[in-house]
């Protein structure tokens, strides 16, 4: 088996023409959910209401073939991840040959999440539906591809099967396992996956003209926040130099190298706060330096960083009307919505209190 190659209906337009693609953006934008609608779906009495209401929106078609399983949180959220990945597809399948080049090169970050999360699943000994719930196979691999990578044996299997594919992740897999078998740390694997995609995603945004270089300032965003959150991982590690320097991803623009040191020499989570006021993500960190302290968990600066991200994603699509920006924000919109109604559904399912599920929410 070899893997599969998404397939549109029609070819591709090409050369640099906007008009026609942002024109359906712009309608499809129109169809998200808006806040006054989220306050509802959260206030539903039930997981039966809220799918009641949810097969009323766009996400009627999803749900209809996914409860057939049975009308529960999962089949919901089955839907949900359905819903995202169709309309990635449907996206990339009429944008112009720019756009599409820009946009698959961002949409990479998806292939390297679910090969991690095939990863840690096999490392836990989890069964390959258990490692499918935690897949969203948005990048080039297909579902197809990440169920057969997820049914192998082992890590091994997995690295060998890669390379037969012949798969651009393959040698960065090789690598970190090579890495893997000396230290016994899965981190060796992930952190030779996101170094092979932040190499690859910057030599393909080596593009003249604006829409490249906003494609580039959202990847060293990516990278930067990468950064910071390793940065956060090495509190107290006492690793040496040459350790620290190997976790480092070139390719951000505000978390330099020395930047990226001196965070991680530090002794506590109010040095690093300290030491980014002043650079675009010391508000984004303060912010949100308090729910750190109540739940002690660095979850907290990483989905505070993933808001900041959203947030630059979406900016984007206020600048040039006829660019590549009205793409990307879109996704990260729509992306950032089906977030949102996952934790909706798994808080129903589980009864958490409305606030905080209406605090755990990136609302915009």
């Amino acid at each position: 088996m070899s893997p599969v190659t998404p397939k549109t209906d029609k070819a591709k337009p090409t050369g640099k023409d906007y008009g026609y693609a942002n024109a359906r953006i712009r309608g499809m934008k129109s169809r998200l959910l808006d806040r006054a609608y989220f306050d509802g779906l959260i206030a539903a009495p039930d997981i039966q209401r809220l799918i009641q209401d949810l097969a009323e929106t766009e996400y009627g078609p999803d749900l209809e073939d996914a409860l057939i399983h049975g009308r529960d949180a999962a089949a919901v959220d089955e839907a949900l991840k359905n819903n995202m990945v169709r309309t990635f597809r449907k996206v990339q399948g009429f944008l112009n040959s720019e756009a599409a080049y820009l946009v698959a090169t961002l949409l990479g970050r998806w292939d390297v999440f679910n090969i991690k999360t095939i990863l840690r699943g096999k490392h836990m000994h989890l069964t390959a539906a258990e490692i499918g719930e935690g897949m969203l196979p948005a990048g080039r691999l297909s579902i197809v591809d990440l169920e057969a990578l997820a049914l192998q044996d082992d890590l091994r299997a997995i690295v060998d099967t890669a390379v037969t594919w012949g798969l651009p992740y393959a040698s960065a897999l090789r690598e970190g396992y090579a890495e893997f078998l000396k230290t016994g740390e899965l981190a060796d694997m992930e952190l030779a996956l996101d170094r092979y995609f932040t190499q690859w995603a910057a030599a393909r945004l080596l593009k003249r003209g604006a829409n490249a270089a906003l494609a580039r300032r959202i990847l060293s965003i990516q990278v930067d926040i990468s950064n910071l959150v390793m940065a956060f991982r090495l509190l107290n590690a006492d690793a040496s130099k040459e350790a620290v320097d190997s976790f480092y991803l070139e390719g951000g623009v505000d978390v330099t190298i020395d930047l990226f040191r001196e965070l991680s020499a530090m002794s506590d989570i109010d040095e690093i706060l300290d030491r980014m006021r002043g650079t675009p993500y010391g508000k984004t960190l303060d912010d949100v330096a308090m729910k750190y302290l109540e739940e002690n968990s660095i979850a907290v600066f990483e989905r505070a960083l993933e808001d900041y991200l959203m947030r630059r994603a979406l900016g984007l699509g206020r600048g040039d009307p006829l660019g590549a920006g009205v793409a990307i924000a879109y996704l990260w919109a729509k992306q950032n919505e089906i977030t949102n109604l996952r934790i909706v559904v798994k808080g129903k399912a589980v009864g958490m209190p409305v606030e905080r599920v209406r605090g755990e929410l990136i609302l915009v």
